[in-house]
């Protein structure tokens, strides 16, 4: 005979749960790579994320990886690799706060390549990681008023067109993008598949 067993309900809901230890102080900033400076233009990205309403999002876990300024990801699978930025990571972690507001410091990318050579607008790449997803989700985030959006082989795919612009960060300043992550609901993010 098999005995059942009672779990409370918290230790029933999906996870995972990430502590607050999860992200390293520091983590959100890539201009710093052990102790030197990333060459390049200086940016700042600030945000939310929230769900259906607006309802914020506290400790979800955002992960960032992009090219250097010269387009170059510092990754072996990228064939330009070695000429890459040694004193740019390219990758970042933060957790969101209780409104759900999360903030990067980071250099604007330059435009990498996809293996056939072709263009890309610059962009950084997001991983989204919460309690409750089955699943990360993954998206892209371009900048504002760069004309190379208009031919980005990624950003072309999504449709229709208005998905796109929730894609594009926008100018919040000097050097200060605003780039809203929205998991559910009206004007819900575009998530990719791996």
């Amino acid at each position: 005979m098999m005995a059942t067993v009672a779990m409370p309900i918290g230790e029933a809901t999906i996870g995972p749960f990430f502590p607050g230890a999860y992200v390293d102080a520091g983590a959100n900033d890539l201009t710093r790579f052990q102790g030197r400076s990333a060459q390049g233009q200086l940016i700042e990205i600030r945000g939310r994320v929230t769900e259906e309403g607006g309802v914020p999002l506290h400790n979800v876990v955002l992960e960032i990886w992009q090219a250097d300024a010269n387009g170059i990801y510092r990754h072996p699978a990228d064939p330009r690799a070695r000429h890459a930025d040694a004193e740019f990571l390219g990758w970042g972690r933060t957790a969101t706060d209780r409104e759900g507001a999360f903030l990067f410091r980071t250099i604007m990318p330059g435009r990498s390549h996809f293996p056939n050579g072709t263009l890309r607008a610059p962009h950084i790449n997001f991983v989204v990681l919460a309690s409750g997803l089955m699943r990360q989700l993954q998206t892209v985030m371009f900048f504002e008023g760069n004309a190379a959006n208009t031919t980005d082989l990624v950003l072309a795919c999504v449709q229709p067109a208005a998905c796109q612009e929730a894609l594009i960060a926008k100018a919040d300043g000097n050097r200060k993008y605003r780039f809203d992550i929205r998991l559910r609901g009206e004007d819900e993010t575009p998530f990719f598949e791996d």
